[in-house]
C-alpha cells in the first residue's frame, strides 16, 4: 500500500534527491545506508550512481555489498540449490557483517572496518586490509534481506528498491550468462519465494525510510515513508 505522496521524475532527479536525504541525516559516526530490494531490482546500479554524486560533492563514500558477506557455497546450498529457506536463512554471514563493518562504523565504533569477508569467485574467505573511515563518511551498502531483524537497527537510513517480481525475472534473463531455463527456475523456486518469506516475516517496506519504485529505470517513482524522520525530499 503506497501511503505517502509520490514523487516522480528523471532518474538524475531521484539520485539528487537521495543525496539530499543523506545530507539531511546527522550522526556522530559514519552514516550507514542500506539499499535493499529483490535480486535484479537495480540496487547496485542505484548505489553506484549515488556514490558518484556524493563523491563529486567531496563526501567520503564506502561502497560495499552483501555478496561479499556470503558464506561458503556448501553452507549456502545445504538445503538444496532451489531452497527458498536456504536462500533466506543460510546464505549470509550477518554476524561478520555486524562485526567488521556495521558496528565499527556505528555508535561507539572505532571506524576501523573491512568491506568483505568472502571471495565469491574462489568460494573462500577474504580478509582485505582494514581501513579507517572518516567521521563524516557514508557507507552505501546494497543487497538483499538488509532490513531483517538481525540488521535492522544497524542502519541510519534505509532505502528499499521495489520492482515487481516478474520484471526481475526479465532483467535477470537480459543480463544473465546462464541458460534462460536455469535462470527462470532459480528465480521461481529460490529467489522469489525467499523474498516472499522475507516480506511475510520481516515486512521490509514497513521499515524503509524511502521506497524507490524502479520498474521504469529512467523515470522512477519514490516516496518518503510516513514514519521516517527524514524531511520531505
Amino acid at each position: 500500500m503506497r501511503e505517502a505522496a509520490m514523487d516522480h521524475g528523471p532518474r538524475a532527479e531521484l539520485i539528487s534527491r537521495l543525496a539530499e536525504a543523506i545530507r539531511a541525516v546527522t550522526t556522530a559516526h559514519p552514516l550507514r545506508v542500506a539499499i535493499d530490494g529483490p535480486p535484479a531490482a537495480g540496487k547496485t546500479t542505484l548505489a553506484d550512481e549515488l556514490a558518484a554524486v556524493l563523491r563529486a560533492q567531496d563526501r567520503d563514500v564506502i561502497r560495499a555489498t552483501v555478496d561479499d558477506f556470503l558464506v561458503p557455497r556448501a553452507q549456502r546450498y545445504r538445503r538444496g540449490q532451489y531452497s527458498a529457506e536456504g536462500c533466506y536463512f543460510d546464505a549470509h554471514d550477518h554476524a561478520a557483517l555486524r562485526r567488521v563493518l556495521l558496528d565499527p562504523l556505528g555508535p561507539g565504533g572505532d571506524r576501523r572496518f573491512r568491506h568483505a569477508v568472502y571471495d565469491r569467485d574462489t568460494d573462500t574467505p577474504s580478509s582485505p586490509p582494514a581501513a579507517t573511515a572518516a567521521a563524516d563518511a557514508v557507507l552505501l551498502f546494497d543487497g538483499v534481506f538488509l532490513l531483517r531483524p538481525e540488521l535492522i537497527d544497524r542502519w541510519d537510513l534505509r532505502i528499499f528498491v521495489s520492482v515487481p517480481f516478474e520484471q526481475t525475472i526479465d532483467r535477470a534473463r537480459d543480463r544473465g550468462t546462464e541458460p534462460a531455463a536455469d535462470i527462470e527456475r532459480s528465480w521461481r523456486d529460490r529467489y522469489i519465494p525467499s523474498q516472499q518469506l522475507y516480506f511475510a516475516t520481516a515486512r521490509p517496506t514497513d521499515h524503509a525510510d524511502i521506497i524507490v519504485y524502479n520498474d521504469q529505470l529512467q523515470r522512477p517513482t519514490w516516496e518518503v515513508r510516513p514514519h521516517s524522520s527524514i524531511h520531505r525530499i
